[in-house]
């Protein structure tokens, strides 16, 4: 007898949109209290309280429609074995188009297609809403219909560029993979992220944002004094036009060994009070390369991805899982489609997992900058940034504990005040 793998799946999708939704109902309580934390109170102004409890209220509002959508289209598609459906046209217009449907890799592809014109319609209506609705409303949408939809069709060409070749590559791997498919798998999955890590920053990145070289000045000589004094091989330094997309600000490293390069927002520049306050966010960022929490993320990640595909293939060859979802031959694609279903109960609990590695990998990114005598400019560009990116001032304790892999401003700024307590007594 056949076990019931979809209806198992179908359960746990519903199971889980309740558990989530009640959490998302604690934080929308939690976001509607009228009042600051009291450790905020004199910190924050009320004006920027009142402001961020608002688009705090409305994207939390955005974010139940959305999901009880996404829950519905999502539980439809499977239940009604629309996959099936789709490979099964996909292979038909293949042929209709004067290509041979018998190879799996243009089958692949063209199910793919069909796949992501399905998605872009779908998420369409809510990405406009998110950036035109209430982005704008909030003063933080600063794109035009113009450059959304430029961007937008950047990111199409981009999938149908790089796509094709990677998708290709998987399915020769697996079809001749034999007992060592999960090696090979995760040897192929290493090398690309490797390289994507590569180009991303240097061909990617640019089509979507311009970068120019930090200016010549103060903030330049002290970011670059406070990296040779860590040791860190900086090599570049660029200011990303991120306003003309968004008010939202940001700093972020990136490069292998001895190319390094440093990124700040152009929003966190016009944003922070004084050059120190900068250079205290990039302290922290330095903090997570010193402490070699990057490292251990991304072996992290390697260790789990060669897990997930030691356990793919395992599956990869059952009739009885693909025929549960009304499959009945067993393409590459499908395979591993199916697959990431099958473990999502798996998939919630190592994200929690890492979510609560991240928020101990923040503080301890904190209590560096603070080591290196930047705690007050801290303190003070966490309050600033809070401030202007309209974050959540009140957060229920459950729902961040789930959701967040950043802690609330309220327990980075107590632990720093903790950490000076220590060192005074």
């Amino acid at each position: 007898m056949a076990l019931p793998y979809l209806e198992a799946v179908l359960c746990f999708m519903i199971l889980m949109y309740i558990f989530e939704t009640y959490l998302d109902i604690r934080q929308h309580r939690a976001l509607k209290e009228p009042t600051l934390p009291k450790p905020l109170v004199g910190v924050i102004s009320g004006e920027k309280f009142e402001r961020s409890r608002a688009y705090s209220l409305d994207k939390s509002k955005f974010h139940f429609i959305h999901e009880a959508v996404t829950i519905l289209m999502d539980t439809t598609i499977l239940y009604y074995r629309v996959l099936p459906w789709v490979w099964k046209k996909s292979g038909e217009l293949a042929t209709n188009a004067g290509l041979n449907a018998e190879n799996e890799i243009l089958h692949t592809l063209a199910f793919l297609a069909g796949v992501m014109i399905w998605s872009q319609i779908t998420d369409l209506p809510f990405s406009l809403y998110s950036t035109f609705v209430i982005e704008a409303k909030h003063g933080f949408n600063k794109q035009t219909i113009w450059l959304f939809i430029r961007d937008m069709i950047k990111g199409i060409l981009l999938s149908i560029l790089l796509g094709p070749p990677i998708v290709a590559a998987i399915i020769i791997i697996v079809q001749n993979g034999g007992p060592y498919l999960a090696i090979y798998l995760w040897g192929f999955m290493f090398a690309l992220s490797l390289v994507m890590m590569t180009i991303y920053p240097i061909v990617i990145a640019p089509l979507f944002n311009k970068f120019t070289p930090l200016p010549e000045g103060v903030l330049r000589e002290k970011i670059e004094k406070l990296a040779a004094s860590l040791s860190f091989p900086l090599k570049k330094l660029f200011v990303v036009d991120g306003s003309t997309r968004s008010s939202h600000s940001n700093a972020y490293m990136y490069g292998f060994f001895k190319n390094k390069r440093i990124v700040l927002y152009d929003t966190l520049i016009q944003q922070c009070s004084s050059e120190d306050e900068i250079v205290s966010v990039i302290a922290h960022e330095l903090g997570h390369w010193k402490l070699n929490h990057t490292v251990y993320s991304f072996v992290a990640v390697q260790l789990l991805m060669f897990l997930q595909f030691g356990g793919y293939t395992l599956v990869r060859n059952s009739k009885d899982l693909f025929e549960s979802f009304g499959f009945e031959d067993q393409p590459v694609i499908i395979g591993l489609i199916i697959f990431q279903h099958t473990i999502i109960p798996v998939q919630h609990l190592l994200s929690f997992c890492l979510n609560l590695v991240s928020r101990a990998f923040e503080f301890q990114a904190d209590a560096f900058a603070k080591n290196l005598g930047y705690a007050p400019q801290l303190r003070a560009a966490l309050v600033k940034l809070q401030e202007e990116n309209l974050s959540a001032m009140n957060t229920d304790p459950w729902y961040s504990a789930y959701h967040y892999s950043h802690p609330p401003l309220v327990e980075r700024l107590s632990a720093l005040e903790d950490a000076d307590s220590k060192k005074e007594n």
